[in-house]
């Protein structure tokens, strides 16, 4: 239970903060893109990162909350460098709107965390036509870091640093549909379930990761991509449900993670020492963990998905 604290191999435990887990680690020179960026432990992730040094391009939906963020962090630490750019995740233009304006603006790329994603809501379909949390936790960042690969490799060959990709997964991908991805019934509403087809998108994200990081590896790329669990954590990524927005301002919030204890996991992965040279995993509570669950450790349904989501992004 992640109250006690237990620790894991890395020395970190469920209870660590994202200041924690970085203690003297040095960022500087590093440029991280953080999704997602002005809300929940998107907030703690890029607030930390920009305390350890490193330049960080904010991606969201609502430019003058990530202003105002901006701002914030600048009054702790003046220090900062701090971007904010727009980006829609749900709207395969917008996606590659931001990706245009990021190549055009000559930045190296060394750390890209896929932190946003939205829980549960009705059903809906995305500007393109994709059941709206597939295309959002999945397809936008699918769609994102296939378009800033380039820029990442880039970066890591001439700076001889190693490049981290960072997707944030959840163990609702436990709750996913028996088939892990219901390819030929992602927009069907008729068998729509909102917490399966959380589970769903969940599910593509650890299989993203592990099939990225083969085709790293396989190419030579000093570039790592893992995916995690966050915890569960007193944040507003249920605010499309009713029920979990319930729960989540109950007494229950008492028992979840504060948001830094829920970015420690992200941020351990994309800055920390020990995970050098590591790719292809889960992480939770700042250590490799088992995902628990054949769909997320089935390399077929990896590949499967890899070709269904480069047709979707290609349309």
């Amino acid at each position: 239970m992640w109250i006690f604290g237990w620790k894991g191999q890395s020395g970190f435990s469920a209870r660590s903060t994202a200041e924690e887990v970085t203690e003297g680690i040095d960022a500087a020179g590093l440029t991280a893109i953080v999704t997602g960026a002005t809300s929940g432990i998107g907030v703690d992730t890029t607030r930390v990162l920009a305390l350890r040094g490193a330049h960080v391009v904010m991606a969201v939906r609502n430019v003058e909350a990530g202003k105002k963020l901006k701002e914030s962090i600048l009054k702790e630490i003046p220090s900062a460098k701090i971007d904010v750019i727009q980006l829609e995740l749900s709207s395969m233009a917008s996606v590659r709107k931001f990706a245009t304006e990021y190549i055009d603006s000559c930045l190296p790329l060394n750390i890209l965390i896929n932190n946003a994603g939205i829980m549960a809501p009705p059903f809906s379909l995305s500007p393109d036509g994709i059941e709206l949390q597939f295309a959002t936790n999945h397809v936008g960042h699918f769609l994102l870091t296939h378009l800033l690969l380039d820029t990442m490799k880039k970066t890591a060959r001439e700076s001889n640093r190693e490049g981290r990709i960072v997707i944030v997964s959840s163990d609702g991908h436990k709750f996913a549909y028996s088939e892990g991805i219901r390819f030929d019934k992602i927009n069907n509403e008729a068998e729509y379930n909102c917490y399966r087809a959380y589970g769903q998108s969940k599910v593509a994200n650890i299989l993203h990761a592990k099939e990225l990081a083969r085709r790293l590896k396989e190419e030579g790329v000093n570039i790592m991509a893992n995916s995690l669990h966050p915890g569960e954590i007193a944040t507003n990524l249920g605010r499309n449900n009713g029920l979990l927005n319930a729960i989540s301002n109950s007494f229950i919030k008492y028992l979840l993670k504060t948001s830094s204890q829920g970015a420690a996991t992200q941020i351990y992965v994309a800055l920390h020492p020990q995970v050098k040279g590591v790719s292809g995993e889960f992480f939770k509570n700042s250590n490799i963990s088992e995902t628990g669950t054949a769909p997320a450790q089935d390399e077929e349904l990896a590949k499967q998905l890899w070709d269904f989501s480069m047709k979707l992004i290609n349309t």
